[in-house]
């Protein structure tokens, strides 16, 4: 059976700045950065919200071939840009302290936070096009 969610991926064109921008903008903590010499240099970087250990999100790099062939990579990075591959959702107590925070930090928002039926949400996205939200329930 399965048991516990560990890690969800978020795909990234570069992860040095993916890095940069889950840490230095939003907070929070690198969990991994490991490079596997036998596999190509493949990289895995990992960062996770502090005071929960035991969830991270995996900053992927877009693969090319033999994963992914040229035309579906842009494909991929085309849905990016268009800010449809997924979202992340993210708890916090104060919605609007946050929201004036990380927006000091240069994080841009597409959406202030504003009252809804089950808290307030605010919506923001990475440097990559990936959708984000923050919810004050």
């Amino acid at each position: 059976m399965l048991k516990q969610l560990t890690n969800v991926q978020v795909w990234v064109h570069d992860q040095d700045e993916a890095l940069a921008f889950y840490t230095d903008k939003l907070g929070l903590e690198l969990r991994q950065d490991v490079t596997v010499p036998e596999l190509v240099n493949f990289r895995w970087v990992s960062v996770g919200a502090p005071g929960q250990p035991d969830a991270a999100i995996t900053l992927m790099a877009v693969p090319g071939p033999p994963v992914f062939d040229e035309d579906t990579r842009a494909q991929i990075h085309a849905l990016m840009a268009k800010g449809a591959t997924g979202g992340l959702f993210f708890a916090t107590d104060d919605c609007r302290a946050t929201y004036e925070e990380l927006a000091s930090r240069g994080v841009e928002f597409q959406q202030e936070p504003s009252e809804q039926p089950y808290g307030v949400d605010a919506g923001f996205r990475d440097p990559f096009g990936n959708n984000m939200r923050m919810v004050q329930a």
